[in-house]
């Protein structure tokens, strides 16, 4: 089993000559690879480890790190950035696999299952994401207009962004299928003058939205629904997804069109923010399992065809990837310095110590490696703006996002 991880090490060392990296078994055995002090070190604690990766794959490889059976010392975002190489040196050693809980987040889309996956998640409480996000509960990918942007003034940068880009005014109406905990209802409301319905499967996100408004002042502006994006009722004049695009699934990528060219006017201008790939992407089975139940990335054709089908007529499309990759960033870094917080909250709920530390594992490698997914790898982030039919008073130019 060794010479099997050994040789594998040895085709990386190889393909990255300029990279330092180390690897470590269980009876002190120790490699080191490349120039240099060691960029990272892959510990490997027992024999079984290696023989359930070779037969699990990435789910293996996710459980046994998890476990704490593997570990990874030092710059684990490096290691990580090699996943496109691992499996083509590997062969047909599953190992490679295991990298590739890089890109991975996505939930399937059947009404019922939908529910049930978005509690999963989401209803971790809102405790346990106040830890690690900005004050504005926003979980999605922010907007950096400086590299020296806090986290919070990014995500309030993106939602100005696309308000600009919905050319929103007051009194518009405004509906948000996925709004979360009301980031974006509560800025379009605030700065705008906007009328927000927000819809999400989440009981705490709900209640969390409902709360705040009332508390802010804001009940009469901002209205949020417990339910089904494909139970949406009204017509508006804008429309905006965050980041819920990915929960939707495949295979009902048209039905979720047909609600949107339902409920925006024609003429009505939306915007879609949301992850996808290079190619469509099935789920990692690690992540499917413990992080996003189900799911599928897609890539842009798959997005703009059954829109295109529907006259919802896309004209500026906006890849922001790189800032996916600095937001995911500023989340680890409150992860880990809020550790011990998280750590109570997590063990409250779990009343198990062993399954506190497998929690808090688990949920920086998948931060980790989302990070490194949009910095180089296969991720993109992207914004669609978008009208239903023909939008006569569309702008000739884009002074109206830069110069509002």
């Amino acid at each position: 089993m060794k010479k099997v991880i050994l040789d594998i090490f040895q085709k990386l060392s190889e393909t990255y000559p300029d990279k330092s990296f180390g690897l470590e078994f269980w009876d002190g055995e120790k490699k080191i690879y490349g120039p240099g002090g060691e960029q990272f070190r892959i510990i490997i604690r027992s024999e079984s480890s290696i023989k359930k990766i070779l037969s699990g794959g990435s789910l293996a490889f996710g459980e046994e790190y998890m476990e704490g059976n593997i570990e990874a010392a030092g710059d684990i975002q490096s290691m990580l950035a090699m996943y496109k190489t691992w499996g083509s040196v590997a062969g047909r050693v599953s190992l490679g696999t295991a990298a590739k809980v890089l890109w991975h987040r996505f939930v399937t889309g059947f009404a019922r299952q939908s529910g049930k996956n978005i509690r999963y998640h989401y209803d971790l409480g809102n405790d346990f994401y106040s830890l690690w996000l900005d004050p504005t509960m926003t979980y999605s990918c922010a907007y950096f207009k400086n590299d020296t942007d806090s986290l919070e003034a990014a995500q309030k940068n993106k939602y100005d962004h696309i308000c600009r880009k919905l050319r929103l005014r007051p009194g518009d109406t405004l509906v948000d299928i996925g709004c979360g905990w009301g980031g974006m209802m509560f800025y379009a409301a605030r700065n705008f003058g906007a009328k927000c319905t927000g819809y999400t499967l989440s009981q705490n996100q709900f209640d969390y939205v409902k709360k705040t408004a009332e508390k802010e002042g804001l009940a009469d502006s901002v209205r949020v629904v417990l339910g089904d994006y494909r139970k949406t009722s009204g017509v508006y004049d804008k429309f905006v997804s965050i980041g819920m695009f990915e929960h939707v699934g495949k295979r009902h990528y048209g039905k979720f069109f047909d609600t949107v060219k339902k409920m925006l006017k024609p003429g009505g201008t939306g915007v879609l923010h949301t992850i996808g790939s290079e190619f469509g992407t099935p789920t990692d089975p690690w992540v499917e399992k413990y992080i996003f139940p189900g799911g599928f990335i897609p890539a842009l054709s798959m997005i703009a065809d059954p829109m295109t089908e529907r006259s919802l007529l896309f004209y500026d499309i906006e890849d922001l990837r790189p800032h996916y990759g600095k937001t995911l960033d500023w989340w680890l870094t409150n992860f880990k310095d809020n550790a011990a917080a998280v750590e109570k909250t997590v063990t409250g709920r779990l009343r198990d110590q062993k399954g506190t530390a497998r929690f808090m594992r688990m949920w920086q490698l998948y931060l980790d490696a989302s990070s490194v997914s949009f910095k180089t790898g296969g991720n993109r982030l992207y914004q669609i703006t978008f009208s239903n039919g023909i939008d006569t008073a569309l702008p000739l130019t884009r002074d109206y996002i830069y110069n509002f």
